[in-house]
Formats: C-alpha cells, sequence, structure tokens
C-alpha cells in the first residue's frame, strides 16, 4: 500500500479499483498460453537473465538523459538491443530507438515501449548506489528500469526462437517527460496510427497496476510586455506584473468552481518569472501554467476559462495606462497532451487483467488514469495500455528514488503475456 500512496503522489495517478470481472475467455487464454512448454522455458529463462537485466537497468541509469538530450543512452539502448537480437534496429527522425522482431504474417504490428528521458538536468549526479537490498539513483525506476525490461523480452524472444503472427515494434521513445510533450510519441502516431493494431508501454508501478485511460493537459507559457522603465521616473507605463496578478486572479476563483463538479480537473500556476530590479519597472512578466483533466470536454472548458482571463488581465492593466504604449501578451503552447480511454472490457484491458491476475496470485488489479506515453494511441481510439515495470520502489523524480529487486523478473514475464496475446502466437 506504501508504494502505490508513493506511484499515486509521484506521477497523479487516480486508482479506481477494478469492478467487473475478468472474462472467463482471457482468464483461459492465459491459463493455456503459460502451460505451453515452450512459455515455460522462456519464463524460466527470463529468471535466469534477471541479474543481466539488473546490469542494464544500472547501466542506462547513469546515462544522463534530460528531455531532449537522450541521444547518448539512445545510441547505447539501440546496441543492447541489436545485442540482444533484435531482427534490426534504427533511429528515427526525432531520436526514437526502433527495434522489429519479424512476425510470421505480412500484415498488422504491435509497439512495445519505454521512454528513454528522465526530469533530471545534465549535471545531475545519476550513480547508482546501494545500500541493502536496495539501489538508489535518480532515474532508475522512471525509466531506466522500464528500458532493461524491453531489452530482456527482446532477449527472451530470440533465444527461445518465439515468433509471433504480428510485427513487434520495442521501441525507447523520446520526449515523455514534462515539456517533451510526447514528442517521440507524437512521431509514430504522426500518420494517426495507420497499421499500429496495440501498443504497451512498460511504465509505473507493480503488476497490478493497469494505466487504461490517459489524463490529458494542457500547458502555457505566457508573458505580458511592456517597455519597462524606473519606478519613479516611469510611473504610469503599462506593468506586466501587474496584468500577469490580474489575469491569475480574475482565472482562480472561476476555475475553482469550474473544477469542483464532472470528471477531475485541475489547474496549477506553476512557474513565475520576470522583472530586473525593486526600482524598476518590469519590461515583461511570465508564468506556466498546467491544467490537466480526465476528459478532454472539461479540458477544453477549463482552457477557455484561462484564456478568457488573461486577456482579462490584460485589459484591467491597459485600462489604467497613463503613458506609453499599451501592454501586449504572447501565448505559447507548450504542452498538449491528448486524453482517451480504454474500455474496462476491450480485449487488451482484459487480457492485461487476465495477465496481472495469473502473475499475482489473484492480486485485485487496479485500473487508472494517469499521463504516460499511452495518451496519444487512447486518444485515437487504438487500443493502448500502461503496465508496471515490477518490483519495488519509489520516489520518482526525486534524488532518493530507489528500486528494490523483489521478484522484478515476473514483470518480464507478465509483458511476455500480453505481447504474445497482442501480436497473435498460439
Amino acid at each position: 500500500m506504501r508504494f502505490l500512496l508513493t506511484l499515486a503522489l509521484a506521477f497523479g495517478f487516480q486508482f479506481a479499483a477494478l469492478s467487473q470481472s475478468i472474462q472467463p475467455t482471457y482468464k483461459a487464454q492465459v491459463s493455456t498460453l503459460s502451460q505451453k512448454p515452450e512459455i515455460r522455458k522462456a519464463f524460466h529463462y527470463i529468471e535466469t537473465i534477471d541479474s543481466e537485466t539488473i546490469r542494464d537497468m544500472i547501466m542506462l541509469t547513469e546515462i544522463p538523459a534530460p528531455t531532449f538530450l537522450e541521444a547518448n543512452k539512445a545510441k547505447v539502448y539501440a546496441d543492447m538491443l541489436r545485442a540482444a537480437g533484435a531482427d534490426s534496429v534504427w533511429m528515427d527522425e526525432v531520436g526514437n530507438v526502433i527495434a522489429l522482431r519479424k512476425g510470421k504474417s505480412k500484415g498488422g504490428k504491435i509497439i512495445v515501449d519505454a521512454h528513454l528521458d528522465t526530469v533530471f538536468p545534465l549535471e545531475t549526479d545519476v550513480t547508482v548506489k546501494q545500500r541493502g537490498d536496495t539501489l538508489f539513483a535518480p532515474g532508475i525506476t522512471d525509466a531506466n528500469r522500464s528500458l532493461s525490461l524491453v531489452v530482456a523480452l527482446v532477449k527472451t524472444l530470440h533465444k527461445n526462437n518465439i515468433r509471433t503472427d504480428k510485427d513487434i515494434w520495442f521501441t525507447g521513445t523520446v520526449g515523455e517527460e514534462g515539456l517533451g510533450d510526447l514528442k517521440g510519441m507524437k512521431h509514430l502516431f504522426r500518420d494517426g496510427g495507420k497499421g499500429i493494431d496495440a501498443f504497451i508501454a512498460i511504465d509505473g508501478g507493480g503488476l497490478e497496476d493497469i494505466v487504461n485511460g490517459g489524463i490529458g493537459s494542457l500547458r502555457y507559457k505566457i508573458t505580458f510586455h511592456g517597455p519597462g522603465g524606473h519606478s519613479y521616473g516611469a510611473f504610469g507605463i503599462g506593468n506586466p506584473h501587474n496584468a500577469l496578478a490580474q489575469a491569475v486572479a480574475a482565472f482562480i476563483p472561476k476555475a475553482d468552481a469550474f473544477t469542483k463538479e464532472g470528471p477531475k480537473t485541475t489547474y496549477s500556476v506553476s512557474v513565475l518569472g520576470g522583472g530586473t530590479s525593486v526600482n524598476s519597472i518590469p519590461f515583461e512578466s511570465w508564468m506556466l501554467v498546467d491544467m490537466r483533466s480526465e476528459s478532454q470536454e472539461r479540458l477544453q472548458g477549463i482552457n477557455k476559462l484561462f484564456l478568457e482571463s488573461v486577456e482579462e488581465g490584460l485589459r484591467k492593466e491597459n485600462s489604467i495606462v497613463r503613458s506609453g504604449n499599451p501592454l501586449t501578451v504572447s501565448i505559447d503552447k507548450v504542452g498538449d497532451r491528448p486524453s482517451g480511454l480504454a474500455s474496462p472490457d476491450s480485449p487488451l484491458i482484459q487480457q492485461v487483467i487476465a495477465a496481472a491476475d495469473f502473475m499475482t496470485g489473484g492480486k485485485n488489479p487496479e485500473l487508472s488514469a494517469a499521463s504516460t506515453n499511452s495518451n496519444v494511441p487512447l486518444s485515437m481510439g487504438i487500443p493502448a495500455v500502461t503496465i508496471g515495470r515490477g518490483g519495488e520502489g519509489g520516489g520518482a523524480h526525486s534524488l532518493d528514488e530507489w528500486f528494490v529487486n523483489r521478484e522484478g523478473y515476473k514483470a518480464a514475464q507478465q509483458a511476455l503475456l500480453i505481447v504474445l496475446m497482442q501480436a497473435g502466437y498460439k
């Protein structure tokens, strides 16, 4: 329970107890697949390479990869996938790493993904330190553990000569975090997801944590501009700080009322800047604002209130300007993550629930909504899910991030079942 709470605080997950039963068809599918001799052998292989998977995780963690600076890690990750036995590996125009495992048929593909970037600046010490059974390092769980699991899956398919009907793309994507704004995913799905039958992201927590909903977000940098001048000598010109304050003051009461009903919708005036000295009227004032919702309709609703408030703040300050030109405002959208939902009764989600139920010995799986790479395909109606990376961990997005490899291999085994069901294996 402590782990789930840590994860919820770190990622903003909205956990909801699973309310519907697992359909018998999918329970039977998982049971039958897991009893096949070659799959039992593959499960055993995953356990035997568990120490390799940990070494891969540590190696990747110790390569700094802030959003927009993932190239060095991408090169190492591509080499890992080649060595693991991928049929071919390449990098696309934006820096995503893609490894192909060819299918037996000539149509369809699924994507199995983990993201390359972390939230930490380039100069952050990302050396992995061990105390007892616990590994500590920024980015070790989010998402270097996930990257190492993808490598383990490619090794398993190759070493055990398991071929699916559909092609499988194993990807390491860029720009998942923060202002990356799902850059890698938007590129992968730039043509609307043509030819992609399903998307499976490994990111997050335990085996029972299943993200079937995407929390959409809109992010802005708002900058009010003015001439600037001496606080006494230029008094009477427009003050950008005043306009920004008026905009925030106009927005908060409206946003508060709006978010008290309907699907969960949030807002945050997160970062403020501008000004040069205490005796100067600033020439600019800016803020970064984040708005999120599980509902695209509600997200657009609070967005409308926000933009109206920005214009209101500008008007109010300009109405009292005594000299000089009126203020202006720049509205820069710096983030736009779509929302979406996969039905709990859809085949992919039912397969994931059944696999989680099997791997945890009947522990109740939990469906949730979060902001992950799955947002993009979910918004397009493409079957998508984000599954956990196993083990135990916490402190995500902090310098005290930690991981304990407690039966971590089970996450790779669970992912293997899901991948085989989606890519076609009998």
